[in-house]
Protein backbone atom coordinates (compact mmCIF):
# COMPACT_ATOMS: atom_id res chain seq x y z
CA UNK A 1 0.00 0.00 0.00
CA UNK A 2 2.81 2.38 0.97
CA UNK A 3 4.69 1.55 -2.24
CA UNK A 4 1.58 2.23 -4.33
CA UNK A 5 0.97 5.57 -2.58
CA UNK A 6 4.61 6.56 -3.04
CA UNK A 7 4.42 5.69 -6.76
CA UNK A 8 1.29 7.81 -7.21
CA UNK A 9 2.95 10.79 -5.50
CA UNK A 10 6.06 10.49 -7.69
CA UNK A 11 3.90 10.15 -10.82
CA UNK A 12 1.95 13.32 -9.97
CA UNK A 13 5.16 15.21 -9.17
CA UNK A 14 6.60 14.21 -12.55
CA UNK A 15 3.44 15.38 -14.31
CA UNK A 16 3.63 18.76 -12.57
CA UNK A 17 7.35 19.01 -13.31
CA UNK A 18 6.79 18.24 -17.01
CA UNK A 19 3.96 20.77 -17.17
CA UNK A 20 6.05 23.53 -15.58
CA UNK A 21 9.01 22.72 -17.79
CA UNK A 22 6.82 23.02 -20.86
CA UNK A 23 5.28 26.24 -19.55
CA UNK A 24 8.67 27.84 -18.99
CA UNK A 25 9.74 26.99 -22.54
CA UNK A 26 6.67 28.65 -24.05
CA UNK A 27 7.72 31.77 -25.96
CA UNK A 28 5.51 34.28 -27.65
CA UNK A 29 6.63 35.52 -31.04
CA UNK A 30 7.61 39.20 -30.88
CA UNK A 31 5.92 41.84 -33.00
CA UNK A 32 8.08 43.14 -35.84
CA UNK A 33 7.66 46.04 -38.22
CA UNK A 34 7.94 45.91 -41.97
CA UNK A 35 10.77 47.87 -43.63
CA UNK A 36 8.18 50.45 -44.69
CA UNK A 37 6.95 50.82 -41.10
CA UNK A 38 10.49 51.26 -39.76
CA UNK A 39 11.06 54.02 -42.33
CA UNK A 40 7.74 55.58 -41.37
CA UNK A 41 8.77 55.69 -37.69
CA UNK A 42 12.23 57.11 -38.40
CA UNK A 43 10.77 59.76 -40.73
CA UNK A 44 8.60 60.96 -37.84
CA UNK A 45 11.70 61.89 -35.82
CA UNK A 46 12.89 65.44 -36.52
CA UNK A 47 15.68 65.75 -33.95
CA UNK A 48 18.97 64.63 -35.57
CA UNK A 49 20.33 63.01 -32.42
CA UNK A 50 17.13 61.07 -31.81
CA UNK A 51 16.91 60.01 -35.45
CA UNK A 52 20.52 58.78 -35.37
CA UNK A 53 19.94 56.73 -32.21
CA UNK A 54 16.85 54.93 -33.51
CA UNK A 55 18.41 54.44 -36.96
CA UNK A 56 21.56 52.92 -35.47
CA UNK A 57 19.64 50.52 -33.24
CA UNK A 58 17.66 49.25 -36.23
CA UNK A 59 20.45 49.25 -38.84
CA UNK A 60 22.81 47.29 -36.57
CA UNK A 61 20.28 45.21 -34.62
CA UNK A 62 21.51 46.58 -31.30
CA UNK A 63 20.29 45.95 -27.80
CA UNK A 64 19.46 49.23 -26.06
CA UNK A 65 22.30 48.65 -23.55
CA UNK A 66 24.75 48.22 -26.44
CA UNK A 67 23.66 51.46 -28.07
CA UNK A 68 24.12 53.65 -24.98
CA UNK A 69 27.59 52.20 -24.31
CA UNK A 70 29.07 52.84 -27.77
CA UNK A 71 32.10 55.11 -27.71
CA UNK A 72 33.53 57.25 -30.50
CA UNK A 73 36.54 54.93 -30.60
CA UNK A 74 34.23 51.99 -31.41
CA UNK A 75 33.36 53.45 -34.83
CA UNK A 76 35.73 52.40 -37.62
CA UNK A 77 34.64 54.46 -40.62
CA UNK A 78 37.45 53.16 -42.87
CA UNK A 79 36.42 49.54 -42.41
CA UNK A 80 32.73 50.48 -42.18
CA UNK A 81 32.44 48.64 -38.88
CA UNK A 82 31.16 49.32 -35.41
CA UNK A 83 32.60 47.43 -32.44
CA UNK A 84 30.23 46.29 -29.72
CA UNK A 85 32.30 45.92 -26.56
CA UNK A 86 31.52 43.53 -23.70
CA UNK A 87 27.98 42.84 -24.81
CA UNK A 88 25.65 40.21 -23.35
CA UNK A 89 27.80 37.21 -22.47
CA UNK A 90 30.88 39.48 -22.17
CA UNK A 91 31.81 39.04 -25.82
CA UNK A 92 32.90 41.70 -28.30
CA UNK A 93 31.64 41.64 -31.86
CA UNK A 94 31.81 43.71 -35.04
CA UNK A 95 28.79 44.84 -37.04
CA UNK A 96 29.02 46.35 -40.54
CA UNK A 97 27.76 49.90 -41.01
CA UNK A 98 25.62 50.79 -44.00
CA UNK A 99 26.71 53.72 -46.18
CA UNK A 100 23.54 55.60 -45.29
CA UNK A 101 24.11 55.05 -41.57
CA UNK A 102 27.71 56.25 -41.77
CA UNK A 103 26.59 59.49 -43.46
CA UNK A 104 23.99 60.03 -40.74
CA UNK A 105 26.62 59.43 -38.04
CA UNK A 106 28.92 61.99 -39.67
CA UNK A 107 26.15 64.61 -39.75
CA UNK A 108 25.39 63.85 -36.12
CA UNK A 109 29.05 64.08 -35.08
CA UNK A 110 29.53 67.43 -36.81
CA UNK A 111 26.56 68.92 -34.98
CA UNK A 112 26.93 67.42 -31.49
CA UNK A 113 30.69 66.71 -31.26
CA UNK A 114 30.49 64.01 -28.55
CA UNK A 115 33.68 63.60 -26.50
CA UNK A 116 33.72 59.97 -25.33
CA UNK A 117 30.40 58.19 -25.64
CA UNK A 118 28.69 58.41 -29.02
CA UNK A 119 25.40 59.47 -27.47
CA UNK A 120 25.94 61.67 -24.42
CA UNK A 121 23.21 62.52 -21.92
CA UNK A 122 22.61 65.95 -20.42
CA UNK A 123 23.66 65.02 -16.90
CA UNK A 124 25.32 61.67 -17.56
CA UNK A 125 28.22 60.35 -19.60
CA UNK A 126 25.87 58.48 -21.89
CA UNK A 127 22.24 58.65 -22.98
CA UNK A 128 19.77 56.77 -20.80
CA UNK A 129 17.74 53.77 -21.94
CA UNK A 130 14.58 55.47 -20.66
CA UNK A 131 15.21 58.47 -22.92
CA UNK A 132 15.54 56.19 -25.95
CA UNK A 133 12.31 54.41 -25.06
CA UNK A 134 10.61 57.81 -24.87
CA UNK A 135 11.95 58.81 -28.31
CA UNK A 136 10.53 55.67 -29.91
CA UNK A 137 7.17 55.99 -28.15
CA UNK A 138 6.69 59.55 -29.46
CA UNK A 139 7.66 58.47 -32.98
CA UNK A 140 5.24 55.53 -32.85
CA UNK A 141 2.43 57.82 -31.70
CA UNK A 142 3.11 60.14 -34.63
CA UNK A 143 3.31 57.29 -37.12
CA UNK A 144 -0.05 55.83 -35.97
CA UNK A 145 1.46 52.32 -35.92
CA UNK A 146 -0.64 50.26 -33.50
CA UNK A 147 1.59 47.19 -33.10
CA UNK A 148 3.09 46.46 -29.68
CA UNK A 149 6.53 47.83 -30.49
CA UNK A 150 9.44 48.42 -28.10
CA UNK A 151 13.04 49.47 -28.71
CA UNK A 152 13.97 45.77 -28.76
CA UNK A 153 11.44 45.29 -31.57
CA UNK A 154 13.83 47.23 -33.82
CA UNK A 155 16.40 44.48 -33.25
CA UNK A 156 13.78 41.82 -34.00
CA UNK A 157 12.77 43.68 -37.16
CA UNK A 158 16.40 43.98 -38.32
CA UNK A 159 16.99 40.22 -37.93
CA UNK A 160 13.71 39.33 -39.62
CA UNK A 161 14.39 41.62 -42.58
CA UNK A 162 17.89 40.15 -43.03
CA UNK A 163 16.40 36.65 -43.07
CA UNK A 164 13.74 37.67 -45.59
CA UNK A 165 16.46 39.11 -47.83
CA UNK A 166 18.26 35.75 -47.87
CA UNK A 167 20.99 36.29 -45.26
CA UNK A 168 22.29 33.00 -43.85
CA UNK A 169 21.01 32.26 -40.35
CA UNK A 170 24.56 31.70 -39.01
CA UNK A 171 25.55 35.20 -40.18
CA UNK A 172 22.52 36.68 -38.44
CA UNK A 173 23.54 34.80 -35.29
CA UNK A 174 26.96 36.47 -35.35
CA UNK A 175 25.53 39.92 -36.08
CA UNK A 176 23.12 39.65 -33.15
CA UNK A 177 25.73 38.17 -30.83
CA UNK A 178 23.68 35.09 -29.99
CA UNK A 179 25.62 32.33 -28.22
CA UNK A 180 23.11 29.64 -29.23
CA UNK A 181 21.74 29.51 -32.78
CA UNK A 182 18.44 28.23 -31.35
CA UNK A 183 17.79 31.79 -30.20
CA UNK A 184 18.33 33.07 -33.74
CA UNK A 185 16.09 30.37 -35.21
CA UNK A 186 13.15 32.16 -33.60
CA UNK A 187 13.21 34.54 -36.57
CA UNK A 188 12.44 31.75 -38.99
CA UNK A 189 9.03 31.60 -37.33
CA UNK A 190 8.47 35.33 -37.80
CA UNK A 191 9.77 35.67 -41.36
CA UNK A 192 7.03 35.83 -43.98
CA UNK A 193 9.27 34.69 -46.86
CA UNK A 194 8.63 30.96 -46.58
CA UNK A 195 5.02 31.41 -45.52
CA UNK A 196 4.11 33.48 -48.57
CA UNK A 197 5.51 30.77 -50.87
CA UNK A 198 2.83 28.33 -49.72
CA UNK A 199 0.02 27.70 -52.19
CA UNK A 200 -3.16 27.92 -50.17
CA UNK A 201 -5.54 25.10 -51.23
CA UNK A 202 -8.46 27.53 -50.96
CA UNK A 203 -7.11 29.38 -54.02
CA UNK A 204 -7.51 26.25 -56.14
CA UNK A 205 -11.32 26.18 -55.81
Amino acid sequence: MAVKLYSEIIFKQNLISDFLRGYRKERKLPDVMSIEEVKQVIDCIENLKHKTIISLIYSCGLRISECVNIKISDIDSKRMMIKIVQSKGNKDRYIPLSNKMLLLLRDYYKKYKPAEFLFEGQNEKYYSARSIQSILKKALDKSKITKHISVHSLRHSYATHLLEQGTDISIIQKLLGHKDIKTTLLYTQISKTQLTKINNPFDSF
